[in-house]
């Protein structure tokens, strides 16, 4: 057995799965995804939207210099503290205020008002609106080119798409690119959520699904307990961005129930196909999803394209390490088949060596053209978005990208 993993062959099973029509296809797009496209109106080309980090950052800046929601913010922010918790981020700090809100009733806890707590709750999902309510840019993105590879084909099975991301970009490409999809929501003025739509998926394999795993910056849940999806602010409605993972009413939980649903239901499909792209490993609760539905489907089969270095994703090297079907591809390794090993290395490249999605780096020299190394660069988003394209053979048309 080779010491290497070849890059040419899984960039081969990757394009001859996303070329069918008639197999179970989706994507899962994580917060590294929106990380790629770049503001243009940025003089240091900072990406559209920061990730949970950079989020988190922006966030916790906003509420320490307000004058109204510095101290309650200040109180619980030391939770985390005193409860050693370490690397907090925003939808951390969401899902604590909302555990304290249903503990608090009408009275205190932990130093916090029921009111503290609700107020901070809107503050909070107002700040990231702010900063995730981003028109995608005109140019041609990775995103465009999902929906340009969705609309490329007649399918006889609807492309499912997944994301942990609240912004509207993919709904604003698949929209530009005129791919009708369903995402949990009926209606137009004050779309509400109908998860028995979801349940029955009625509608034709033309209309992709596009299941948004940790809500939206224009999903709100009313004061009757309904979630409703609309693109005008509304005064006074919570919004429902990461629903945490803890217990709550009914009404509330109910999305995020109803689209971890669609990811199981998806895994248990004849042989699924899932690319993940931009996504960390981070979340336990996904995670746990993702490896059980590869353990009850032996034939359905996760590609994992990571970002940069393998070692810096130790949850998918550990998980990958125990299921065969789940592969993780990053650029400088790769876990296959349980098996962690570097890319081919070769003194001499052939026309077969070279392909999209892979690039050859001189490692050293070695007489003549010396010893290269083949990088695995589908973890790059745009990367991945130019294979796309590569795939449907459509010659881009940035207009239709307007």
């Amino acid at each position: 057995m080779s010491p290497f993993h070849n890059p040419n062959r899984q960039v081969s099973s990757i394009r001859q799965a996303l070329a069918q029509d008639k197999k179970p296809l989706g994507l899962f797009l994580g917060a590294g995804c929106p990380l790629s496209i770049k503001n243009n109106t940025s003089e240091t080309q900072k990406p559209l939207i920061p990730d949970i980090v950079g989020l988190t950052k922006i966030v916790c800046e906003r509420m320490e210099s307000s004058h109204k929601m510095k101290k309650p913010f200040e109180v619980l922010l030391e939770h985390f503290n005193i409860d050693e918790h370490k690397n907090t981020n925003i939808e951390d700090i969401l899902s604590h205020i909302r555990s304290l809100r249903v503990v608090a009733g009408k009275d205190s806890v932990r130093g916090l008002t029921a009111e503290n707590l609700d107020s901070l709750d809107q503050e909070v999902c107002s700040i990231i609106v702010m900063v995730m309510k981003e028109e995608l840019p005109e140019n041609a993105t990775a995103y465009h080119r999902i929906a340009t590879w969705i609309g490329a084909t007649q399918r006889s099975i609807p492309v499912e798409l997944f994301t942990t991301n609240y912004d509207l970009l993919l709904e604003q490409a698949l929209e530009r690119q005129r791919v009708p999809y369903f995402d949990g929501f009926v209606g137009s003025y004050r779309a509400f959520f109908d998860p028995y739509a979801m349940e029955e998926d009625k509608l034709p394999p033309r209309w992709s699904r596009l299941w948004k795993l940790h809500g939206s910056i224009n999903w709100y849940l009313d004061n009757s307990g309904l979630v409703y999806r609309s693109l005008n602010d509304a005064i006074g409605q919570r919004r429902v961005i990461h629903p945490s993972h803890l217990k709550y009413e009914q009404s509330r939980k109910m999305p995020y129930l109803a689209m971890i649903d669609r990811l199981r239901a998806f895994l248990k499909e004849p042989s699924p196909f899932l690319i993940v792209c931009g996504y960390s490993f981070r979340d336990d609760h996904l995670n746990e999803v993702l490896v059980q539905g590869l353990e009850g489907n032996p034939n359905g089969v996760v590609f994992a394209l990571i970002y940069k270095s393998l070692k810096d994703y130790p949850k998918a090297i550990s998980l990958a390490e125990k299921r065969p079907n789940l592969n993780i591809l990053a650029e400088d390794e790769a876990v296959i088949g349980t098996r962690r090993a570097g890319w081919t290395e070769k003194q001499d490249l052939s026309d077969f060596d070279r392909s999209p999605g892979v690039e050859w780096v001189l490692k050293e020299k070695q007489g003549g053209e010396g010893l290269r190394q083949s990088h695995f660069k589908l973890g790059d988003f745009t990367a991945f978005g130019d294979f796309l394209l590569d795939i449907t053979g459509v010659k881009e048309d940035t207009k239709s990208a307007k």
